[in-house]
């Protein structure tokens, strides 16, 4: 074996006569030749005459279905349908954030209630950890069962899980298991759609176009957590039901269509489920995401809950579980994730990349929202109950530079590989990062506004290019399970960072904020002890308060009387728009100094493991469709030693 000139293994025979860049030889059918394909070639991905690389057999499609199933049609078609399914999951994964002020009044349940802040976190981590656990799972079954049968399974599921929480008969603890519950059932739908719709739309499109797709897909991704944050804002002021009602026709028109539209069109590879690597994985995940989550939480007079025996147990029980994952996964024969798809460098560099990118993207979404709701937006005259509305509408920008940057960072890629583009935009968007360090904590909104608008375009540059890289990297029959992974580092970096974030917050909170918010109350009249009592408090209080639209100092002083007390004037200046701001707005500026730096850092090292990715790679042009079935895999371990 040779090694191309971006180090990737090139197998021998690539480029002989009939069969360019490692396609099979002979023509399409007449009338059969797919967009994007040239003459004598057979498309990236199908086998000559029907066949399916590596042995396997496409699923259950007619003989020459694969050679001719890309027309133009077709492609956009998947297009359309995966897009809406990634907008429908991504939608339902942010709406919530937004309304969950007007859904625990609904169910008449305070969140901010030391024992009720479990329902707070489980309503607002669920959908995340268990999609995130199980995307792996369902992208493998994907590629056993068939994509398009997992992904309208998928949409059915999340369709149901959507009918049945807007008509939550229940209030109280129960009235929040109930949404929970169904949360969770929504997750599992979201999580089989995100799981697939990347291996669906690498099926449908050549390796020339695939960056343009997975632009777009990523784009209707990343606007939906958007796009999610104003509708929830806009229904949750009408009725809290209709956050969840909304997703109702979406789930079913989405179903509907995608069983009329969507045909079985990639390979399928039959195999026995690896039962053992889908329980230690399963296990594992959730007891480090979960572990994660509550080490959020105050414990043993800490503000926070990292030394607590069940955090540390999940946590470092996870990691022993997941290591067992690996070694189960390197034994079998069919494993639910084959890790012999790390050695292809263009595969673990863009998974890699990933991870660190999504640490860095996700927690610092979290963090800016709690700066305008907190901070600026009551500053300029909001009222507290209505920040959560317009701080997703002021974050507009940030969805704007990944819309504008997305589909033509994927054009450009396709036409000159990921590399510079992925590892670039990591750095435009460190650079923005940087200059959000050098802007007050009331700031001018314009220069804000571009500063978010280039962090966002900054990742519209790396998530396309680096998808369509991760996605060509891989073979036909692990593309499921390769989209599932995709999937899971993408949703694992989200809850990794929102604990990673929230703890260097809290961190950098903790060492200033206890002074400043005793003084600051005692000088308005607040007696001493209990000025001291309420600086003292965990500041994860305050945070969750602001980030879910309260007044955190009514909510403060209001359980301990004094605010009849006091004169009315103290009360108006206290529980009014600019004493909270003005109060915390140096100790929060120090924090987020401590958070933009880490979320900077991970950026650079996220583009230097970019860089390894080396140039264009694509499989199927790598290892020719003729080889017989295990060549692929020989090629995966021997790229190793290549």
């Amino acid at each position: 074996m040779t090694e191309s000139p971006n180090g990737q293994p090139q197998v021998p025979g690539q480029g002989a006569p009939g069969g360019h860049n490692g396609s099979a030889p002979g023509g399409a059918p007449p009338g059969g030749e797919t967009a994007g394909a040239r003459p004598g070639t057979v498309p990236d991905g199908a086998a000559p005459d029907g066949a399916a690389p590596n042995g396997a057999r496409t699923g259950g499609a007619p003989r020459g279905a694969s050679v001719t199933v890309r027309g133009t049609h077709y492609k956009w078609l998947a297009l359309s349908n995966t897009t809406l399914g990634m907008l429908a999951a991504t939608v339902n994964a942010s709406i919530v954030i937004i309304s969950l002020p007007a859904i625990f009044r609904g169910i008449k349940l305070n969140p901010l209630t030391p024992g009720n802040v479990s329902y707070l976190l489980w309503m607002l981590m669920g959908y995340l950890v268990v999609s995130a656990v199980l995307v792996v799972t369902l992208g493998r079954l994907g590629d056993i069962y068939g994509r398009v049968r997992m992904y309208n399974a998928g949409f059915t599921i999340f369709a149901l899980g959507a009918l049945a929480l807007p008509f939550d008969p229940l209030t109280g603890p129960p009235g929040a298991l109930w949404l929970i519950g169904f949360r969770v059932i929504q997750a599992v739908g979201g999580a089989m759609l995100m799981a697939n719709a990347p291996a669906i739309l690498t099926d449908a499109f050549p390796s020339n176009q695939r960056g343009t797709a997975m632009g777009i897909n990523q784009v209707a991704g990343i606007s939906g957590m958007f796009i999610g944050l104003i509708l929830g804002g806009v229904l949750a002021a009408v009725d809290w039901r209709l956050v969840f009602l909304v997703s109702v026709p979406i789930g079913i028109g989405g179903a509907v269509w995608s069983y009329l539209s969507l045909r079985e069109v990639g390979v399928r590879t039959p195999a026995k489920i690896d039962w053992v690597g889908n329980i230690t994985f399963a296990i594992g995940l959730i007891a480090l995401l979960a572990g994660i989550t509550y080490g959020l939480l105050p414990y043993g007079g800490h503000s926070m809950g990292w030394t607590s025996p069940l955090v540390l147990s999940g946590i470092l029980g996870g990691l022993a579980m997941l290591v067992v994952f690996c070694i189960v996964e390197l034994r079998v024969a069919a494993p639910m994730f084959d890790l012999h798809l790390m050695r292809i460098r263009a595969f673990a560099a863009g998974i890699s990349a990933t991870l660190l990118a999504s640490i860095a993207r996700g927690g610092l979404q979290f963090m800016l929202i709690i700066w305008l709701q907190g901070i600026w937006l009551p500053l300029h005259g909001y009222d507290f109950k209505d920040t959560p509305l317009w701080a997703g509408i002021f974050l507009l920008p940030l969805t704007g530079g990944f819309v504008v940057s997305g589909p033509v960072s994927g054009w450009l890629s396709d036409k000159h590989g990921a590399r510079w583009f992925a590892s670039g935009g990591l750095l435009v968007s460190a650079l923005a990062f940087a200059g959000l360090l050098f802007i007050p904590t009331d700031f001018s909104y314009p220069e804000f506004a571009v500063l978010i608008f280039v962090a966002g375009a900054g990742m519209g540059l790396f998530s396309a290019p680096n998808a369509a890289g991760i996605m060509n990297s891989v073979p036909a029959k692990q593309r499921g399970a390769a989209s599932g992974m995709l999937a899971t580092f993408q949703n694992s970096g989200f809850v990794l960072s929102i604990g990673i974030f929230f703890t260097l917050m809290i961190a950098g909170l903790a060492a200033t904020l206890p002074s400043t918010l005793t003084h600051g109350l005692a000088a308005q009249g607040v007696p001493h002890a209990i000025a001291f009592k309420i600086g003292s408090l965990p500041p994860v209080g305050s945070l969750f308060a602001a980030f879910l639209g309260y007044n955190p100092v009514a909510q403060l002083l209001g359980p301990t009387g004094i605010l009849t007390h006091l004169p009315a004037s103290h009360v108006a200046l206290l529980t009014g728009k600019v004493f909270f701001p003005q109060l915390i707005s140096g100790p929060f500026h120090h924090g987020l100094n401590i958070v933009f730096v880490m979320a900077i850092c991970l950026l650079i090292i996220a583009s230097g493991v970019s860089l390894l990715r080396g140039g264009r790679y694509v499989h199927e042009e790598q290892v020719p469709a003729e080889q017989p079935e295990g060549a692929g895999q020989t090629a995966l371990e021997r790229s190793a030693r290549a």
